[in-house]
């Protein structure tokens, strides 16, 4: 029988180091995890440290190695299953005495658990004999968390071979799903994120460990990252159809995350997480529908039980009762708390002087910026080193960074040259092609900034690591760190325990500083007027009727979500009654903004039948 996990909650992929090694920090407590499996120099750097601590011999996988890429990223996701089980193994056979593993598992989980019940029965039980059963008991239910894997969609460079063909199995994200198939972990996860990427999706119907159904689960799992409803059911019809099927549709918010941020149109999470709640049996039978029509076409058995399907949510969530809101109201089967594991040193990988920043940064420090060179908004924590590293080059007159990994190299405007837009490369030749155009001075320097925003996520994603276990540098001594938290890590200030996190997730503590924290809702809002006056602002004097158009349901679309948050503050199903007031203020006080957007649209729409365009610009909000 399928063991349900031992917590509500899993710790989300973390740019490439944070959480390259969380499982090996995490697992054994039953806390599942994510490990990006893109940067296979990194997991190479992280083989030779494993192998070193548990004093094996460490053989390197040069780059003339065929296949490297895969043999990289299939023997460190085996290695760290490795430690994981011994690990679980020494917890699972330690005492039950204060202090020991065995009993900060079960101290640390949710309160609600059936598991945590039987074990605090076991402490209150006096007869040896009885009490000793139940110990057996409670070591045979305990289970490690899971390894899951991420690999983002967009990150899918060709790879072309020694003659310069393309195999189809080459590219950076084939090769890293090649990879986590033939790792040696079982019930594991695939995270996939940034959305459909069609090659990608297709080769999972080539991969058995994505059809073999066995005990009531798959050998390995597929999880999308999702934005909304209608994300989940294009992608879910598409693999179904394929004889695929995915066990996870993991919401994310659009804004109020860490990492890439992909806005949606307005659609805030609250909605979104209503039309799931409301759809998720009926998308359930579709799919499930489309999924045995598959497995009949092609041949295959069908499963004797009907697979899993759980949705999660994760994004800017900061306290136990906002969880428990997710939990119990939008019937949520689990939740991602990513950015506040950041303090946590026994969960992820953090240098000091990043971990320093990270429990220094105030709301204003945490930006929605232009760094990443995919050309999606990024967050972005302000003054890491990344960043002093970056505004160096530019002031000596060197913009642009040296390009080792080329992981984001996928823009080929010049020359059909895939490049990353973060290279010395790309910025000379992108700066020499703006100064050709004899550019107004401000539009001239906007797009040159733009340009110099970006900066290299292959190395500052990964230093992190580096500088934390005295790893040889990527190249030279550049060991600069960007970090990327969610807008809510702001309202952390401190280092915390991994046991101080967890009782802070389920209610047991509180980590959250003196600052006023709006709901997550709320800020999730707050965001996206900031990011819809942003744009309409930029765009304000070259509006089109396509453009009008996308404002005006960016508008409505947000205006609806603020008349739903009023309706469940109406209903009580938020927030508590001393929060009423000030949530219906802050939701008042956004809809005045977007409404002043809206009706400057109305008068642009009049402006273009009475006005010049001179004079319909003057008119800017």
């Amino acid at each position: 029988m399928k063991k349900h996990p031992a917590h509500t909650f899993h710790i989300p992929v973390m740019g490439l180091a944070f959480t390259i090694d969380s499982p090996i920090k995490v697992a054994q407590y039953g806390i599942s995890s994510v490990i990006s499996i893109i940067e296979d120099t990194l997991m190479e750097k992280m083989r030779g440290f494993y192998y070193g601590q548990r004093n094996e011999v460490y053989k390197p996988i040069p780059k003339t190695e065929e296949d490297y890429r895969v043999k990289r990223i299939t023997d460190y996701l085996n290695l760290v299953n490795k430690i994981v089980q011994e690990k679980f193994e020494k917890l699972k056979n330690s005492t039950f005495e204060t202090g020991s593993d065995l009993v900060l598992y079960f101290e640390m989980l949710p309160n609600t658990s059936v598991l945590k019940q039987a074990y605090l029965k076991m402490l209150e039980t006096r007869d040896g004999k009885t009490k000793e059963s139940l110990q057996n008991f409670l070591r045979g239910e305990i289970m490690p968390g899971s390894i899951d894997v991420n690999i983002m969609t967009k990150v899918d460079k060709n790879n072309p071979d020694k003659d310069g063909n393309i195999p189809e199995d080459s590219s950076d994200a084939v090769t890293a799903l090649r990879a986590f198939a033939k790792s040696d972990l079982e019930g594991a996860s695939v995270v996939f994120s940034a959305g459909l990427n069609p090659r990608l999706y297709n080769y999972l119907e080539k991969l058995s460990a994505f059809t073999t159904f066995k005990k009531g689960d798959y050998e390995k799992k597929i999880i999308i990252k999702v934005s909304d409803y209608r994300s989940a059911i294009i992608q879910g019809k598409y693999l179904a159809k394929k004889g695929l099927w995915v066990s996870e549709f993991r919401i994310e918010s659009g804004l109020n995350c860490g990492g890439h941020a992909f806005a949606t149109e307005g659609y805030l999470l609250g909605p979104i997480l209503e039309e799931f709640k409301n759809t998720r049996e009926s998308m359930y039978k579709e799919l499930f529908d489309m999924y045995k029509q598959a497995l009949t076409t092609k041949g295959k058995e069908l499963p004797t039980e009907a697979p899993e399907q759980r949705i999660t949510v994760q994004g800017g969530i900061g306290t136990a009762a906002e969880d428990r809101l997710l939990m119990d109201y939008y019937g949520m089967d689990g939740t991602g708390w990513g950015s506040p594991f950041l303090l946590v040193p026994e969960a992820t990988t953090v240098d000091e002087a990043t971990l320093q920043r990270l429990c220094d940064a105030k709301s204003e420090d945490i930006v929605l910026s232009h760094s990443s060179p995919l050309g999606v908004r990024f967050n972005y924590l302000k003054g890491n080193s990344g960043e002093v590293e970056r505004l160096a080059r530019i002031n000596s007159n060197k913009p642009g960074s040296p390009c080792t990994e080329k992981f984001l190299a996928l823009n080929s405007k010049f020359d059909g040259k895939p490049l990353c837009a973060a290279s010395v490369s790309f910025q000379h030749k992108q700066l020499a092609e703006l100064k050709s155009q004899n550019l107004p001075n401000a539009e001239f320097e906007k797009q040159r900034d733009d340009l110099y925003a970006k900066e290299c996520l292959c190395l500052g994603l990964s230093n992190a690591a580096i500088l934390n276990y005295k790893l040889e540098p990527f190249i030279g001594n550049s060991l600069s760190v960007t970090v990327c938290p969610g807008p809510n890590l702001a309202y952390f200030n401190k280092k915390a325990s991994l046991k101080e996190m967890i009782d802070h997730i389920y209610g047991r503590a509180n980590l959250l500083t003196n600052e006023y924290r709006p709901h997550f809702f709320v800020k999730e809002l707050s965001l996206y007027v900031d990011y819809l006056k942003e744009q309409f602002n930029e765009s304000v004097d070259k509006l089109c009727d396509k453009s009008q158009k996308y404002y005006k349901n960016f508008c409505d679309n947000l205006l609806n979500g603020i008349n739903y948050y009023n309706g469940l503050i109406d209903n009580k199903v938020l927030p508590s009654p001393t929060e009423k007031d000030t949530m219906k203020k802050e939701l008042s006080d956004s809809e005045k903004e977007i409404l002043t957007i809206k009706n400057h649209l109305e008068l642009e729409v009049l402006g273009d039948k009475s006005e010049s365009k001179s004079q319909k610009g003057a008119s800017r909000f």
